[in-house]
């Protein structure tokens, strides 16, 4: 006999969900970390107990029913509400100690965060920390991290923000890149220099558009979109490239130069869910964090 409809079990609604979102049971699986046969016997059980068709089977994947689309947003309430019931008890935890997960760009991750996690360890031993470096912006909703180091002001419902203060970007060039090619006097020394650009990010050509410089991508002879990489071509000698002030100015093989370019901030941001932000180990690391960022700012 199914189970009455008051009693829907949560993975059934999961597995539906999974596949209606990615529209297979190889994507699902992926996804909840199971397996498509498991997957398969879950989509045949909540069918049965609703009593009702959920997907037509396509030899490419699942495709929605009319009953199946209007479950969805239910489904999706559904998530919400048990997410929303793990973050209220994982809030309610009193103790000075546990995990405490954070993420950041990667360039941040790997130039700023790792004195600061250091000095956290030090003052709280019973907090151990995981760094997630990542470009995307993880889900603090979802419990992908705890807090997170913004470059930008978050605007999702239910998160805290803390701006912590403003970055200043710098010009920079390794001094031996200098040495052989010299050093541009004004902006239109400029066609005549080498520049280190982003790949497919857009931000410096953006940049330079902002104060009246149209270049195209083919102006940047050597491109890359990881920061820790594009860096590292900046002090190999590749050519004129844009950092962190603070970065470039401690770096023995780099100089600054001015080409006549006042360079907009970056805004540093602390983000984290409302729900956990005062579980005590979650606010004295955000607590520490925003202290060991702060000599970044202006």
């Amino acid at each position: 006999m199914d189970k009455p409809l008051s009693s829907l079990d949560w993975s059934l609604v999961q597995a539906f969900l999974a596949v209606a979102e990615t529209g297979s049971l190889s994507g699902a699986a992926r996804e909840l970390g199971t397996s498509q046969p498991t997957l398969g016997r879950q989509i045949r059980a909540i069918e049965a107990q609703l009593g009702a068709e959920l997907f037509r089977r396509q030899p490419r994947g699942f495709a929605l029913t009319k009953t199946g689309a209007d479950l969805v947003a239910p489904a999706q309430a559904m998530r919400a509400a048990v997410q929303q019931i793990a973050l209220t008890a994982a809030g309610q935890q009193a103790r000075l100690e546990g995990t405490v997960r954070i993420t950041a760009s990667v360039a941040t991750s790997a130039m700023h965060l790792p004195t600061v996690i250091a000095r956290i360890r030090r003052l709280e031993p019973e907090i151990a920390i995981e760094l997630v470096p990542s470009d995307d912006s993880r889900n603090l909703l979802y419990r992908e991290a705890d807090i997170a180091v913004r470059m930008y002001r978050p605007t999702q419902l239910d998160l805290v923000t803390q701006h912590i203060g403003d970055i200043p970007l710098g010009v920079f060039a390794a001094k031996s890149y200098l040495a052989d090619r010299g050093r541009p006097q004004s902006l239109a020394d400029l066609p005549t220099h080498d520049f280190v650009g982003y790949d497919t990010n857009p931000d410096i050509i953006n940049g330079f558009a902002e104060f009246g410089i149209p270049v195209e991508r083919e102006f940047f002879k050597t491109r890359c979109d990881d920061n820790i990489a594009y860096w590292e071509l900046v002090r190999a000698g590749c050519g004129i490239g844009f950092a962190q002030a603070d970065i470039g100015r401690n770096d023995p093989l780099i100089e600054e130069i001015d080409i006549g370019i006042p360079l907009p901030t970056l805004p540093v941001w602390l983000t984290a869910h409302e729900a956990m932000r005062q579980t005590p180990r979650i606010r004295r690391v955000w607590d520490l964090l925003a202290e060991g960022l702060k000599p970044l700012v202006v």
